[in-house]
């Protein structure tokens, strides 16, 4: 078997198994394991997998740039973001992440919803411009252009101040064993200093999103209120979870 078509083959095992054992498949084929972990590397440099110990999971499709998202599960994206607007009580304070998942929020608002929101989001904070009775406080810093939101010190800076009662997360990852994961080490940190401003936190997570990783840990599963996704709690990517689903229908 040519290199090539080894490692086509090893893609065609991680979709379809959604994880990849390295030591299971160079069994298997009669190789060494060494050979095995070459190719995974190769394909994780060319972004189609992500590495974990022993093996690889699928690359997260929401790692991509700002406005290939737009075009990812959008269907998906509503159903979850409406679900999400139901948590939202009038006079609360609430922190949105960034995100298209998050911009779809936005616009599943009650068009009445009196609410404080605060952001670190430039097109979500554009976005809710239409919103005429929502206070909307936007955390300056420096963006990071990829997912058009502002990280850095400057930025948790000024999340200190804020006592919210809810924060809508938004990750590119969730998965069982390599938990709830983003693509940029910074945006993780400011996502965790955001969750430690609100009372209870919520992951958006869109078809996409279920089963997939990415390189870096945002938080532990045991540090978040729920999971809102359309996908059946009975997903091999929940398999052992302790934590609730909250269930955005399918129809």
């Amino acid at each position: 078997m040519l290199p090539a078509e080894r490692r086509d083959l090893l893609l065609t095992r991680l979709h379809a198994d959604s994880k990849l054992v390295a030591k299971d498949v160079a069994a298997e084929l009669g190789l060494p394991e060494d050979t095995i972990r070459r190719d995974l590397r190769e394909l994780a440099a060319a972004g189609l997998c992500q590495r974990v110990y022993g093996g690889a999971l699928p690359a997260a499709p929401a790692a991509a740039d700002y406005r290939t998202r737009t075009a990812v599960a959008p269907d998906s994206k509503k159903r979850v973001a409406a679900a999400a607007a139901g948590l939202i009580r009038p006079g609360a304070t609430v922190l949105l992440d960034g995100g298209t998942t998050a911009l779809a929020v936005v616009a599943a608002l009650p068009a009445d919803l009196a609410a404080t929101i605060v952001t670190h989001s430039v097109t979500v904070a554009a976005a809710l411009v239409e919103h005429r009775s929502v206070d909307v406080l936007v955390l300056g810093g420096r963006l990071f252009k990829h997912s058009a939101v502002t990280c850095g010190a400057t930025t948790a800076e000024a999340a200190s101040g804020i006592a919210a009662d809810l924060f809508l997360l938004g990750v590119t990852g969730v998965h069982h064993r390599a938990g709830l994961t983003t693509g940029d080490p910074d945006e993780a940190a400011m996502k965790r200093t955001l969750a430690s401003r609100a009372a209870e936190t919520y992951v958006l997570a869109s078809a996409e999103k279920i089963g997939a990783a990415s390189p870096y840990t945002v938080l532990p599963f045991s540090d978040i209120a729920g999971i809102i996704t359309d996908v059946p709690a009975t997903d091999p990517a929940f398999d052992g979870l302790q934590v609730p689903i909250v269930a955005a229908p399918y129809r």
